[in-house]
């Protein structure tokens, strides 16, 4: 029986026991949604919870992918497994996931220890913010203690995800301009480490010295972790080792204190709450149709409704 063919228990049941092939189809189930991927989500979730996840975002060329590529080396030299989950916006084309990220972790292609995956919205009734941690938490379930989380940009989306790790990490480069945009976007709120890659260049310590402003400004509480700033050439993996060292410092420092355990509850609460409000807003589009439904139109246009009292009468039918 063919991968495509096979039940989604006996995919399972292979890739948990190291085939790479059904650990891809699972994955391609939870990005396509439906009710094979809540029968993924069913078998994987009371098996995850011991792996760590590590996000990694900042704007398109700051290096997240060759950064990405020289932590893998440096987990694989010490003998972990790592995956990789590489967030690419939606082909055009295909809806697919660019493989641009893929291209540029080629090094660690044939490794077994390395699983390498680009994920794109496709048919998830959350799209990206749901599909991820769900890819985790299969990744996790297989025995990937270790699955780094490589967003393409800083747009909201790419943010919300990275901010679902265990540990952030943003990336910037020397000269990345005004501050205050990058705390607009968000990263100044999710980041547990703050690295400057590309070191070599000029304008490292005017851009350490605009990040510790932001930090100073940030009114961290006194016990709290104040995210480090660290120098990386990630070309020549200069840095690489400390920065890993660090991750390593900061899971250890809020698994200690109880926040790691508190930031994954709020994560999941906050999962389930997304998952009810998109299963209500597809139930809604299905609602916005049939007679009853053009009715209401027509009695809004001719302004012998309101909008709220026509979506009260629709949402009688539901009891809502």
């Amino acid at each position: 029986m063919s991968r495509r063919s096979a039940p989604v228990s006996e995919l399972f049941a292979a890739a948990c026991g190291g085939d790479r092939g059904s650990l891809a189809r699972l994955l391609s189930l939870v990005e396509r949604g439906g009710d094979e991927a809540r029968e993924v989500s069913r078998l994987s979730y009371p098996l995850s919870g011991g792996g760590y996840t590590v996000g990694l975002t900042g704007a398109p060329g700051a290096g997240k992918s060759t950064l990405t590529s020289a932590i893998i080396g440096e987990l694989r030299a010490s003998g972990q497994e790592v995956a990789v989950l590489a967030i690419d916006p939606s082909s055009p084309f295909t809806g697919g996931a660019i493989l641009g990220d893929r291209v540029r972790m080629q090094d660690h292609a044939t490794d077994p220890g390395v699983f390498i995956r680009s994920m794109a919205t496709r048919g998830h009734l959350g799209g990206l913010s749901l599909a991820t941690p769900e890819a985790v938490r299969v990744l996790d379930a297989v025995g990937r203690r270790w699955t780094l989380v490589e967003t393409v940009g800083v747009g909201q989306v790419e943010v919300e995800i990275a901010g679902k790790a265990d540990t952030t990490v943003v990336v910037v480069n020397p000269g990345w301009g005004d501050s205050v945009q990058a705390n607009k976007a968000g990263l100044m709120e999710i980041a547990d480490i703050f690295v400057i890659n590309k070191a070599d260049r000029k304008g490292v310590e005017d851009t350490r010295r605009d990040l510790e402003q932001m930090l100073e400004l940030s009114d961290l509480p006194h016990e709290a972790w104040r995210p480090p700033i660290l120098s990386v050439i990630a070309t020549d993996k200069s840095g690489v080792p400390e920065l890993w060292a660090t991750v390593e410092a900061h899971r250890a420092f809020i698994e200690a204190n109880g926040e790691l355990t508190r930031r994954r509850e709020f994560r999941l609460c906050e999962e389930l709450r997304e998952i009810v409000a998109r299963r209500l807003e597809q139930r809604a589009r299905e609602l916005a149709a049939g007679d009853r439904w053009s009715e209401l139109q027509e009695a809004v246009l001719r302004r012998t409704l309101d909008p709220w009292a026509a979506a009260d009468e629709m949402l009688k039918s539901v009891g809502a």
